[in-house]
């Protein structure tokens, strides 16, 4: 079982982490446009004009964020209710063991390496700007983009008004933390339709995935509000067409979250733990909460770096399936990369990503001398 690290604010509230790792972990699947299954006894392709709840928050939204009222009610009366949308929000739990060679191994891997070194080349000098402005290196954000969409090809096939209305209002009452959820999918439409009609963009227009992440990098409404950044100075922010603010707003992401330039993400570490003390390193997931000589005298012993390391270390634990699990010592900055994606799975297969694509091109630079 992954060992959960404390929730990603990146998406404003403390609720984003749950959806956004499922999304990220599900970015190169492809999503059904809009099924015509529906629930029993509602019409084929129900559409929100038809909910109270949904006209009363459309109501209560254009009051407060002074937008036309009749404007909101129509972006989320057109919604429609889309019953995949809930079941994908809502997996069943997995009977599989966690594994991290397998896991590795669906991005680590000859198709997207290769589209990798091609994005990687065609965006050089943006991502040495990039890395010099905001000290995020080229093979974090090539590793992200990577990861989320396969460098643009797999945003999602589900109109993000679709996606965020359906959990908005008809997230799965069974579920334990339902108001919750419905409420932070309340806020992120909010956050689209304000940011629609600030930019000029039809929400009924625009695809993402199934819980509302868009464009390259999949960032949801509050961190495209947030975070992303007009990177190729032409006066508008795109995360679905612009290579460059793409690569912007990502540095800017891990920058604002607290990114350390020149800290390695993670060291080697060997355990050699007793089961008291395993448990004490692992209590604080991947949260820094231990000194280098601390974490060594636990019996997590690192190599000469990591004793060297300034600040604060955090054992993150990989499970291999009926194998040992692998261990690495998570820096601050270990702990920055899963503020995008809570998982230190998707950490890990992030940077690793990242740094073979840079071997690649090294390799590819060497053979053409």
């Amino acid at each position: 079982m992954i060992r959960r690290p404390l929730l990603n604010l990146s998406l404003g509230i403390a609720l984003a982490a749950t959806l956004c790792g499922a999304v990220a972990q599900a970015a190169d699947l492809p999503a059904k446009r809009r099924p015509g299954s529906t629930r029993p006894a509602e019409a084929p392709n129900f559409r929100y004009a038809q909910s109270e709840a949904a006209m009363a928050f459309a109501a209560d939204l254009a009051a407060r964020r002074d937008l036309d009222p009749a404007w909101v009610r129509a972006q989320i009366g057109a919604a429609e209710r889309v019953p995949a949308i809930v079941r994908l929000s809502t997996p069943p739990p997995s009977t599989q063991p966690k594994n991290w060679a397998a896991y590795r191994a669906r991005f680590i891997e000859p198709i997207r390496l290769a589209a990798g070194q091609r994005f990687w080349e065609a965006n050089r000098d943006t991502l040495a700007r990039a890395e010099a402005q905001f000290g995020v290196p080229a093979s974090l954000i090539v590793g992200v983009i990577g990861v989320e969409t396969l460098y643009g090809r797999h945003t999602g096939n589900f109109r993000v008004i679709d996606a965020l209305t359906t959990l908005a209002f008809d997230f799965p009452p069974s579920h334990p933390r339902a108001a919750a959820r419905s409420e932070f999918f309340r806020s992120e439409l909010e956050q689209f339709l304000s940011l629609t009609h600030r930019t000029g963009q039809d929400p009924l227009a625009l695809l993402g995935s199934y819980a509302g992440a868009m464009g390259w990098p999949q960032f949801m409404p509050s961190s495209w509000a947030k975070y992303a950044i007009d990177f190729d100075a032409d006066g508008k922010v795109d995360l679905f067409d612009s290579p460059a603010d793409v690569i912007g707003s990502v540095a800017n992401y891990f920058k604002t979250f607290g990114w350390q330039p020149g800290m390695p993400t993670h060291y080697p570490v060997r355990v050699e733990a007793s089961r008291e003390n395993l448990d004490t390193l692992l209590a604080p997931d991947i949260l820094p909460s231990f000194a280098p000589a601390r974490f060594e005298a636990l019996g997590a012993a690192l190599d000469e770096a990591g004793r060297r390391h300034p600040g604060q270390l955090a054992l993150v634990e990989l499970q291999n399936g009926s194998a040992p699990p692998s261990y690495v010592a998570g820096t601050e900055n270990f702990y920055v990369v899963t503020r995008y994606n809570w998982s230190s799975y998707y950490a890990m297969a992030v940077i690793e990503l990242g740094e073979a694509v840079r071997s690649r091109m090294a390799t590819a630079g060497n053979a053409a001398r």
